[in-house]
């Protein structure tokens, strides 16, 4: 039985011994299973790659900005700049990174431009109070024949706007960035409405853009309806019945290009 918003006690209980899911677990199994299974079955630990690493970093401070705005204190350039050379440095020592040769130097110039485009242009009002920063929630979907839930809110805003914060090599069109982020919207709408018992006031992307010029892209969007609701529990349920019957198996695609697991999939069989 399809676990749904229609029907819920009509599903069998979830296997206890089941794993939590985050939104990156089912976005890796969603996207390929046998990378999946290097991930997170084998833990086949790969370096991060230099996108990867500048995604982090620049999220990093911008969970020490929205902490201080939290706190009502101000943060000058200067010490943004430091807490952003301290974490650009002090992250490598714990997860090596994969640098081509003389390619760090630009992806730090890149990344700290980033910060400085994203100051600047933020929608946010200087004295706009989050209600949260970095938020760890949980949701116990056992009642729909589901695992526990589990993830990381980058920011809420006033009035439970959720923010997640992306950084993309090219400008995305809105209708594919909603698409291409509909889970991990998802997750984070059920998380904040069970961790408040009240829905959320929309969700927002705020992307930004890798180019010589940076650029902020801001994409909102309303509550989670009840049909991304269902999609989400529908994927969640070819999830866990996947897992169950070690449906490992490659998904050849475009995708692949960027894939640091690309050799051991070569060698699949």
């Amino acid at each position: 039985m399809i676990a749904t918003l229609e029907q819920p006690a009509a599903v069998k209980p979830a296997n206890e011994s089941f794993p939590t899911v985050s939104a990156t677990r089912l976005n890796t199994w969603l996207g390929c299973r046998l990378r999946y299974y290097f991930k997170y079955i084998l833990r086949l630990k790969k370096p991060k790659t230099a996108a990867t690493y500048v995604g982090s970093t620049v999220h990093a401070v911008l969970k020490q900005w929205n902490r201080a705005r939290w706190r009502k204190e101000v943060l000058t350039t200067e010490h943004l700049q430091s807490l952003f050379d301290k974490s650009w440095a002090e992250d490598q020592k714990t997860e090596p990174v994969q640098w081509q040769p003389d390619e760090e130097p630009d992806e730090k110039k890149q990344g700290w431009a980033l910060l400085q485009h994203y100051f600047s242009q933020s929608p946010i009002p200087p004295d706009e109070r989050p209600e949260g920063v970095e938020v760890t929630a949980e949701a116990d979907l056992q009642a729909h024949g589901l695992p526990k839930l589990i993830g990381v809110m980058d920011l809420i805003r006033s009035k439970g706007r959720i923010v997640d914060y992306k950084t993309v090599g090219q400008t995305p069109k809105d209708e594919k960035a909603i698409h291409n982020n509909e889970v991990q919207l998802s997750i984070y709408s059920l998380l904040y409405r069970h961790a408040t018992d009240r829905k959320e006031g929309g969700r927002e992307l705020h992307q930004l853009v890798k180019l010589k010029v940076p650029k902020l892209i801001v994409t909102p969007q309303g509550p989670m309806t009840d049909n991304e609701q269902t999609r989400l529990f529908k994927q969640l349920e070819s999830f866990v019945s996947g897992v169950e019957r070690e449906d490992f198996v490659p998904s050849p695609g475009m995708q692949c290009v960027m894939c640091s697991y690309f050799n051991e999939c070569r060698k699949w069989s």
